[in-house]
């Protein structure tokens, strides 16, 4: 192809890409706000690739050359803001966020641990009690998998070497759709939150006091201990931020209650943002440590109360200055 036909073919979208790249510079607008600039800058380096290839002049090549130059140089900024944006958030905003809601996370979590430990104890002291919250085949579910004999353990071993990116796909899918449906549920003014929140501590309390009592509890503690330090918290702060819905429908001030819940879903979806970065820790932690074999009990006991004090140092602690990225 000649060069004064390639020019004429897309000098249209270079113009455009410039008039782009203008924008940017000026901070007229962000890079995040065209979705069609990563797009628009490959296909420049491509025309920029054939020029070169093809030998056109340099007055061609020279501008295109430029052009590239300028928009990887937006790109590249604007990466490096967006991943700013992310540590920031991850590293003061999410847990300065718990702490700004503690009311709605303290109900949550007395809400989901009450009812989890209050059951877990009846049912250890009762075990008839746990078919009245659990069905006959969930309960003979449970009991095989944390069966302690060496059929049990085999069958772990065997997931662990060949499931387990298969596993961590499943817990994510599973504990995010628990996490979703707490959350949500606070739509119908708070009380459908309040519901899951008590649902899931039930069934779990139930699941672990049984266990416990007939002997399984070294298998299942060492098991969940872990990764619960991560998915349960999750699962408070899902219900927490649920709740956060509900008290924007019942109370909302001077506002009306289209404009009160708009302002709340903004919080409560940034507090959703970081539930799910603890259910992505917690499935891989149940993915790849939980399931092994080979480690012992007290190990697992020990790396355990390490990951709950660090998720409670993370949540009261971190974030408190300001020197986090911006």
């Amino acid at each position: 192809m000649k060069q004064s036909l390639f020019e004429s073919r897309h000098q249209p979208q270079w113009q455009a890409f410039a008039e782009q790249l203008k924008q940017l510079e000026q901070g007229k607008r962000k890079a995040g706000d065209m979705a069609d600039f990563p797009h628009q800058y490959r296909r420049l380096c491509q025309h920029l690739a054939l020029a070169q290839e093809r030998g056109y002049s340099s007055y061609l090549v020279d501008p295109l050359q430029q052009l590239a130059l300028r928009g990887h140089q937006q790109l590249y900024r604007h990466r490096s803001r967006l991943t700013a944006n992310i540590l920031s958030f991850v590293l003061a905003d999410f847990p300065r966020l718990v702490r700004e809601q503690w009311r709605f996370v303290l109900i949550a979590g007395l809400l989901f641990f009450g009812s989890l430990v209050v059951v877990a104890l009846l049912v250890y002291l009762f075990p008839e009690l746990v078919y009245s919250i659990v069905s006959p085949q969930q309960v003979a579910e449970m009991q095989g998998m944390y069966d302690p004999e060496a059929s049990r353990l085999g069958r772990l071993a065997d997931r662990a070497a060949s499931e387990d990116w298969m596993m961590f796909g499943y817990y994510v899918m599973h504990n995010i759709g628990i996490a979703f449906q707490t959350f949500a549920a606070g739509l119908l003014f708070g009380l459908g939150s309040v519901f899951f929140l008590i649902y899931n501590g039930l069934i779990i309390g139930a699941i672990s006091g049984h266990l416990t009592e007939i002997g399984y509890g070294q298998t299942f503690w060492s098991f969940v201990i872990g990764h619960g330090a991560f998915e349960l918290t999750a699962i408070a702060l899902a219900g927490a931020a649920g709740l956060q819905l509900g008290w924007a429908l019942i109370a909302p001030g001077r506002l009306t209650r289209a404009e009160s819940l708009r302002l709340a879903a903004r919080k409560s979806m940034q507090m959703l943002c970081g539930v799910m970065l603890l259910l992505l820790i917690a499935a891989f932690i149940e993915a790849y440590w939980s399931s092994s074999t080979t480690t012992a009990a007290w190990i697992k006991y020990l790396v355990g109360a390490v990951l709950w004090l660090l998720v409670a140092a993370y949540l009261t602690l971190t974030g408190r200055t300001r020197h986090a990225p911006e």
